[in-house]
């Protein structure tokens, strides 16, 4: 079996996302694309197609399993690119994902089947940006459930799709402004944005002469090389790296940290304001009755998630560290409190025309007063426990 290199392309934005693979697909000698419709699902099939640049090479359809179109997916997706490779005849395989499609599922999928994922880039239209962080839309309304028990909403789905990928290919949008620029510099600051033309060629006046095949950035960015683990590392609330302070262009970042915990009442009836107050918000946070319990805090579109993802550290016995990832323990070492540990409230809003100073007074009143934190632990597990429902205690 030949080495095959596999790049996962992905996004809401579709025709972003359809730019980007035709520009790969120019620019990469010997790749294929292979993308699987999950708009076929009613029809109880997923329709696989796999093309080089001259047109289709094969096509096929793939039965649902468990009546869930993102399975069929997973499991036709590995022995397709298996094929592929063995064929020898395909140097790079772009796995174009189906719309609502978030790439940390498949890039793991690949990975877990002994594949080398060596990019994953999600297509956006900065133009687009705001009004899928700001649509609340059940996937399922707008026809782009995987599954029949999908419940993602479009805002949530774009906001992971956006985060997990390290290459951004951007379209380079006449309706974008500034400020939709801005977002997205600050949404994902770390990420490497690459300029998709909507006519990318040579004769373009304002664009530089064309790199070599397989040597544009979008290329280089395809074939650089994935770390799956540290992938999902950098999402996980415990040692997730967080957008940084940020304002410009209208459109700013605030970074809220304390120490001290909420107060489960008050947190519970500033949540509404809380998350309409940012296109998007992220972090992870405690509340006084749960000092043991992780929580993680993500918002977009209107809506809230909040979860347990586990223990804080510092409730865990010594003994139960060796178990724990080195980044989280390195994360936490970063900002371990004497009394707390690592506990805190680390919360991150962006948005245009964000207010932070109404923001930070909001957040500092949901905190426990210095009396209420001076009455000690065993008085904080008394308060009433308003999160229970949101946890699904």
């Amino acid at each position: 079996m030949s080495e095959l290199s596999v790049v996962i392309v992905g996004g809401l934005h579709a025709d972003a996302r359809r730019a980007a693979v035709a520009r790969l697909l120019a620019d990469v000698p010997g790749s294929v694309v292979l993308h699987h419709d999950l708009a076929t699902a009613a029809a109880g099939t997923v329709v696989r197609t796999v093309r080089d640049a001259g047109g289709i090479l094969s096509a096929g359809e793939a039965p649902l399993v468990n009546d869930c179109a993102c399975c069929a997916l997973r499991d036709d997706l590995v022995p397709e690119l298996e094929r592929l490779a063995e064929a020898g005849e395909a140097r790079l395989a772009i796995v174009e994902l189906w719309d609502s499609v978030e790439p940390r599922a498949m890039a793991e999928v690949v990975t877990a089947g002994g594949l080398t994922v060596t990019g994953v880039i999600t297509a956006v239209d900065p133009a687009l940006l705001l009004p899928y962080l700001g649509n609340g839309d059940d996937l399922a309304e707008r026809g782009l459930a995987a599954a029949a028990t999908d419940q993602r909403t479009v805002a949530d789905t774009f906001a992971r799709q956006l985060e997990y990928a390290p290459v951004l290919a951007v379209a380079d949008s006449d309706e974008a402004d500034d400020e939709d620029r801005e977002l997205l510099a600050q949404l994902h600051p770390t990420a490497r944005r690459i300029l998709i033309a909507a006519d990318d060629h040579p004769a373009t006046p304002s664009l530089p002469e064309r790199p070599p095949l397989g040597h544009s950035p979008l290329a280089q960015a395809a074939l650089a090389g994935f770390d799956v683990e540290a992938a999902a590392a950098a999402q996980h609330p415990a040692c997730a790296l967080l957008p940084a302070e940020a304002d410009a262009c209208g459109v700013a970042t605030f970074v809220w940290h304390q120490c001290r915990p909420f107060h489960p009442e008050r947190l519970y009836a500033a949540l509404e304001d809380l998350t309409c107050a940012a296109a998007r918000s992220r972090g992870r946070f405690w509340l006084a009755d749960r000092p043991d319990t992780l929580l993680h805090w993500d918002a977009a579109g209107g809506a809230l998630c909040v979860e347990s993802v586990g223990p804080w550290l510092a409730s865990l016995p010594d003994a139960a560290w060796e178990m724990v990832p080195p980044v989280r323990r390195a994360a936490a070492a970063l900002d371990w409190h004497p009394e707390h540990g690592d506990r805190c409230q680390h919360l991150v809003f962006t948005s245009p025309g964000l207010d932070r100073e109404g923001l930070g007074r909001l957040l500092e009143s949901c905190l426990l007063t210095d009396a209420e934190y001076a009455a000690g632990r065993d008085a904080w597990k008394r308060l009433p426990p308003s999160f229970d429902t949101l946890l699904e205690v």
